[in-house]
């Protein structure tokens, strides 16, 4: 999803990519923060240690700094998983996704995107866009099953790897409670069964 419609033609390398990572990273400090009402073009070039003039040109609004911040994640997100097993792959999967959650910074970053998301229309365009990157990644899990016969035919991969995840965002945003292992194991037995059971089905 490194998606350069509102970032421009940003192909950092050298000292370009050291400013766009100290950018990036000031903007998920200062989001977690204050919020993106709290989130402004200055105060992250203060907090990166960069110019202003750069900070605006380059990005030039806080949607678009969130938007590459969301590009660069997707970016560098663990690639899908090739097991062999449809069980196997999405063990991987909601795995990758509890040890994101529950990741010191991934995590209240993630919520502070989400509640943003909530609020400003660009950045729930962007976070859609991370998450639609992701799932069509992970959804080859599924189309491989497909073939392979553990899954039946038409079978909407991108529904089933959602439903992976979906129980797992739930708990991390509306409990305290920890992701544990049997969590995640939990959300993946759920979604197989699912599968097998043809809930995905398309049609």
């Amino acid at each position: 999803m490194r998606d350069m419609t509102e970032v421009g033609s940003i192909r950092p390398g050298g000292r370009t990519a050291a400013v766009r990572e100290s950018v990036l990273r000031a903007t998920g400090d200062l989001l977690m923060e204050s919020g993106l009402g709290g989130l402004e073009l200055t105060a992250v070039a203060d907090r990166a240690g960069v110019g202003k003039s750069t900070v605006y040109r380059r990005w030039g609004s806080v949607p678009t700094l969130v938007a590459d911040l969301l590009s660069d994640m997707a970016a560098q997100s663990t690639p899908r998983a090739d097991t062999g097993t449809l069980r196997g792959d999405l063990r991987a999967n909601a795995a990758l996704v509890r040890r994101t959650l529950m990741d010191p910074r991934q995590g209240p970053l993630f919520k502070a995107i989400i509640a943003a998301a909530t609020c400003d229309r660009r950045t729930e365009a962007a976070l859609g866009r991370f998450y639609d990157r992701r799932v069509d990644e992970w959804s080859a899990c599924v189309v491989d099953a497909v073939d392979r016969g553990e899954a039946p035919a038409g079978t909407d991969a991108a529904a089933a790897i959602r439903q992976v995840s979906a129980p797992l965002y739930h708990q991390f945003l509306t409990s305290t409670r920890p992701l544990t292992a049997k969590d995640a194991d939990r959300a993946v037995d759920a979604a197989i069964a699912a599968i097998s059971s043809g809930v995905f089905v398309r049609g």
